[in-house]
C-alpha cells in the first residue's frame, strides 16, 4: 500500500469537498500502518437504465480508491430510487414504481463493470435493510434530524422562496436520512458523491455518530458539465455521453464541446497529469483543436479500446476535415407511394428517413443550415423546397447523421 502523502495526492484531483480532510489522513494513516484497507461507499439510484458520463466522476474516484488498496462498497438504491433524490431539484422528482427500479437496476451494474473493478467490489441493494423496518424504526430515523435543519437545504429554501412556492413532499426529507442510513448499514470510512451532495454525506456523519460508529469523511466532486456547456450533464437534457454509446458517437459527441470544457473533462475524465492538462488545455501550448482529439481520444479508449479510439478518430478527420461521407452509410427504406412525381417535401423526407422526429423539428434543421444532400452535398435552406429522390440518395444533417434512400 502507497503512503499516506502519495495516497492523498491522488484523492484529492479533482475533488470539491473533502470534510475533513484531518480525518481522512488519519484514516489512511491507521489503514497504511494495519493494513486495513478504508471502506469507500458510492451509492447509486437506478432512475434510468443508462449511465452517462457525469455518473462516471465519482466512479472514477472509487476506482483510484481501489487502485490504492482499498474496499470499494457501491450501494444500489433499489429503496431510495422510490423517493428520489431531491439534491439539485427545484421539483420533486416523478415517483418510480419497484418494477420500473428493478429494471434499471438490472443494466447498472453491467455498465459499471467498465469503470470500477465490479468483481472486486461489495454491492449492496439497500432494500437489505430498509424492507426490513417496521414503521417504528421510521419514526426513530426521523427523530435524528430536525425540520429546521431540514429546510436549510438550498433546494428545499428555493423553493419555499419561489413564487408561488414550489411543494416540498415529506416524502422527499426521508431521502438524506435514508442515504445515510446506509452509511449505517455498511460501516463506511469514506462516502463520495457529487457536489450538490453534501448536505446528504453530512447527514451520514450523524446518522454514524449516533450509531456509535466513527463517522465517515464526506468527498465531493464537481457536477460534470454537459455537451452544451452550460447545464450539468443529464439525459433529460439531452447534452450526455453515454458509456455504452458506440465510439463514434462518443468520439463525435467530445469534439462538440466548447474549448471551454476540456480542462474539467481532463481533470474528471481521464488519468492524465495534472502539468499535461495545463499544457494540453493552453492555447499557446497546444492548438484547441488537438487538445480535444486528445481528450475525445482518451474518453474512447477508456470504454472501447486503443483500435476503437483510433478508428472513431480517423473516421471523424474524414468526415470533419475532409469532409467526406461515413466509411459505413446506414440505409433506410423508402416507398414511392410517398413520392409525388419522384419529388418530395424535403422536410417530410427528413421525418420518412428518421433524420427528425416531427416536420417542426425538421424545419429547424434546414433553417440551421445542416440539411445536405447527394455527392455535391447540396445545402437545403428552404423549408419548402421539393427534391427529387432517386435510389441511393445520400441525406444528411450535420455530419453525424447521414442515410442513403433505397427506394421500394
Amino acid at each position: 500500500m502507497k503512503g499516506v502523502a502519495e495516497q492523498l495526492e491522488q484523492i484529492r484531483r479533482g475533488v470539491e469537498h473533502l470534510v475533513p480532510e484531518a480525518e481522512l489522513v488519519k484514516k489512511l494513516e491507521r489503514s497504511v500502518q494495519t493494513g486495513k484497507p478504508l471502506r469507500v461507499k458510492y451509492g447509486i439510484d437506478p432512475t434510468g437504465s443508462d449511465v452517462h458520463l457525469g455518473h462516471t466522476v465519482p466512479l472514477r474516484k472509487m476506482r483510484v480508491f481501489q487502485e490504492l488498496g482499498h474496499q470499494a462498497v457501491l450501494i444500489i438504491g433499489n429503496y431510495t430510487a422510490l423517493v428520489g433524490d431531491p439534491s439539485g431539484r427545484v421539483e420533486t422528482r416523478p415517483r418510480l414504481t419497484p418494477e420500473q427500479v428493478a429494471a434499471n437496476a438490472s443494466d447498472y451494474l453491467r455498465q459499471i463493470s467498465t469503470i470500477i473493478a465490479i468483481d472486486k467490489a461489495e454491492k449492496h441493494y439497500n432494500s437489505e435493510w430498509f424492507s426490513r423496518m417496521t414503521f417504528l424504526d421510521v419514526l426513530t430515523l426521523t427523530s435524528k434530524i430536525t425540520v429546521q435543519r431540514m429546510l436549510e437545504r438550498d433546494d428545499f429554501s428555493k423553493r419555499l422562496r419561489a413564487e408561488p412556492s414550489i411543494p416540498i413532499y415529506l416524502h422527499e426529507c426521508l431521502y438524506p436520512l435514508m442515504q445515510g442510513q446506509d452509511s449505517v448499514a455498511i460501516h463506511a470510512d469514506v462516502e463520495l458523491g457529487g457536489s450538490e451532495q453534501l448536505f446528504n454525506l453530512m447527514v451520514g456523519r450523524r446518522l454514524q455518530e449516533d450509531a456509535g460508529q466513527e463517522p465517515q469523511v464526506c468527498l465531493t466532486l464537481p457536477i460534470l458539465i454537459g455537451l452544451d456547456g452550460e447545464q450539468k450533464m443529464g439525459k433529460s437534457l439531452g447534452n450526455y455521453i453515454g458509456v455504452r454509446e458506440p465510439a463514434y458517437d462518443q468520439f463525435a459527441k467530445t469534439m462538440s464541446i466548447p474549448d471551454g470544457l476540456m480542462p474539467q473533462w481532463f481533470t474528471l475524465l481521464t488519468d492524465r497529469p495534472p502539468e499535461e492538462i495545463a499544457r494540453l488545455t493552453d492555447p499557446k501550448a497546444t492548438h484547441p483543436r488537438q487538445a480535444k482529439l486528445t481528450l475525445a481520444g482518451d474518453i474512447v479508449r477508456f470504454y472501447h479500446g486503443e483500435a476503437a479510439a483510433a478508428e472513431a478518430a480517423a473516421e471523424w478527420i474524414k468526415r470533419n476535415t475532409q469532409r467526406q461521407d461515413p466509411s459505413e452509410i446506414p440505409e433506410v427504406a423508402l416507398s414511392t407511394e410517398h413520392l409525388h412525381d419522384g419529388k418530395m417535401l424535403v422536410s417530410k423526407l427528413l421525418v420518412a428517413l428518421q433524420l427528425a422526429s416531427s416536420n417542426n423539428e425538421a424545419r429547424r434543421l434546414i433553417q440551421g443550415g445542416g440539411v445536405t444532400i447527394g455527392p455535391e452535398r447540396d445545402k437545403i435552406t428552404d423549408v419548402n423546397a421539393v427534391v427529387t429522390v432517386t435510389d441511393g440518395l445520400i441525406v444528411r444533417v450535420g455530419n453525424r447523421k447521414v442515410v442513403r434512400v433505397r427506394l421500394q
